[in-house]
């Protein structure tokens, strides 16, 4: 097995090549960069044709570019489409456009499905995984072969060593609660940036006294965890910490960290803030040791 790491997703193969597992990393330019002077990017895949008939996974991160990523990913399975790889998979460590997981409004499209089926239908791609996926559970997606994976074991055990096992865990929303199976509350949300939270009288009640952790998928602006911390701390929470799986923008998390105890957030996309490491989870899942 060959895995083929882009941009946003080589810090987790420089992770992963401690394993045993070596990755290939795309090559540089002549001018030694991954980008021309017009920030086009340039992909080569040292040795490509060696990958005739051979087992590749694609690694890649949707953030924080996931335009720029997704022309990278294209780029390279099409290098391995022509080179006549085989089979081919990609893990997402963290998949772009899954919040666009269905037809809002007349005029759009479900983007997250579209992605799916090109990477199947056009590239040949055997197998998808991804990471705590948004879509995860919505009908569409159950036509698909996707291996659907989460690290929320890995954070709540993170979460449990610091604080015990008196956390009580619960989901910002009723999506949360369909991707992880969490008790959660109603949300309510009235634009991009404001949202309120619905909780019930037995759930405040729960929460009184008690430290919460709460856990989400992804982190963008940090609304509903910085709305979420202020409904616990009005029920009388003992204290609250967050769990995510997601760091998708800087701001957002800056916000959370102000709002929390403590963030126990996983490193699918590069950030700073992250202390959980799922490297380990991308090799189990790859059949590797």
């Amino acid at each position: 097995m060959f895995l083929i790491p882009t941009l946003q997703a080589q810090h987790l193969a420089k992770k992963i090549k401690k394993s045993g597992l070596s990755p290939i990393f795309p090559a540089v330019n002549k001018e030694g960069a991954r980008h021309f002077p017009d920030g086009e990017l340039y992909v080569k895949i040292p040795q490509a044709s060696k990958l005739s008939g051979k087992h590749v996974v694609v690694l890649h991160s949707g953030a924080p570019s996931p335009n720029e990523g997704l022309i990278e990913l294209e780029l390279i399975l099409q290098t391995l489409k022509e080179v006549k790889a085989s089979p081919t998979d990609v893990f997402f460590a963290y998949f772009p456009y899954g919040m666009q997981d269905e037809v809002f409004a007349r005029g759009e499209t479900n983007v997250a499905e579209n992605l799916i089926e090109k990477l199947y239908k056009y590239y040949g791609v055997r197998n998808i995984y991804i990471i705590d996926a948004h879509f995860a559970g919505k009908k569409w997606a159950e036509r698909y072969p996707i291996n659907h994976l989460s690290v929320v074991p890995q954070l709540i055990a993170a979460a449990k060593r610091d604080f015990g096992d008196d956390l009580l865990f619960l989901s910002p929303d009723k999506g949360g609660a369909r991707r992880t199976k969490i008790q959660g509350v109603n949300k309510k949300r009235k634009n991009s940036y404001e949202i309120e939270i619905q909780s019930s009288a037995s759930l405040r009640q729960n929460i009184r006294n008690r430290p919460i952790a709460v856990v989400d998928d992804l982190i963008e602006t940090g609304g509903t965890l910085d709305r979420f911390a202020d409904e616990c701390k009005k029920a009388g929470a003992k204290k609250v910490v967050a769990l995510a799986t997601h760091g998708v923008l800087p701001q957002g998390i800056a916000r959370v960290k102000k709002k929390y105890k403590k963030l126990y957030l996983t490193n699918t996309i590069n950030r700073p803030q992250a202390n959980v490491d799922i490297s380990s989870l991308i090799v189990k899942s790859l059949g590797t040791k």
